[in-house]
């Protein structure tokens, strides 16, 4: 999930592998609709918040609940602090895309999903790697078909990562912390 001028990364899986993307750049959410419309997604698994923490409140339950459980999470604060910051233009990004995606019309479910915490999920703990490289092995063991050869960016393995997730969801491999979507642990189905 980006700012206005870094837009959106999408990708779309099916039972075998990477069928869409990573598409990056897509800058506007009525552009993520057009690009995933091609697809007929059932799921769409958004990296984002979606909603943000009571008034008052510093983060949400489920991110606490996430973070004791899984891995560590950005705390995502009331409506007055996202929308007087900006450095969360990505979270307000993130509901307009929410608000698009639903009013779509499509017949979609959408959930919010946390890709670090698939990625946790699938190949343990960061550790000391780098986030490339812990996502990059991990995104390899997963065993899908026609994931792009070029280098992927940090973005578009995480829209992948996103993508899967969606998939185990449909498929009831998940563990929900209320809004947030996490695969259960070991390699998806």
């Amino acid at each position: 999930m980006g700012g206005s001028r870094k837009g959106f990364d999408a990708a779309v899986v099916d039972a075998a592998g990477v069928i869409g993307g990573p598409e990056s750049k897509l800058m506007s959410p009525e552009a993520v609709i057009e690009w995933l419309m091609q697809f007929g997604p059932t799921v769409v698994a958004v990296d984002s918040p979606r909603c943000t923490a009571p008034p008052g409140e510093a983060s949400r339950v489920c991110e606490r609940q996430l973070a004791s459980s899984v891995c560590g999470i950005r705390w995502t604060p009331d409506a007055r602090r996202v929308a007087a910051n900006g450095y969360y233009e990505w979270v307000r990004r993130g509901l307009e895309l929410y608000a698009a995606l639903e009013s779509a019309g499509a017949g979609w479910e959408v959930i919010e999903v946390f890709p670090t915490a698939s990625w946790t999920q699938w190949a343990d703990r960061r550790g000391n790697r780098s986030r490339a490289a812990w996502s990059g092995a991990a995104l390899g063991s997963l065993g899908l078909e026609r994931v792009p050869r070029r280098r992927l960016s940090q973005d578009a393995r995480d829209a992948i990562a996103a993508a899967v997730t969606a998939r185990a969801f449909t498929h009831g491999r998940v563990q929900c912390f209320d809004e947030i979507v996490v695969p259960l642990e070991g390699l998806p189905a």
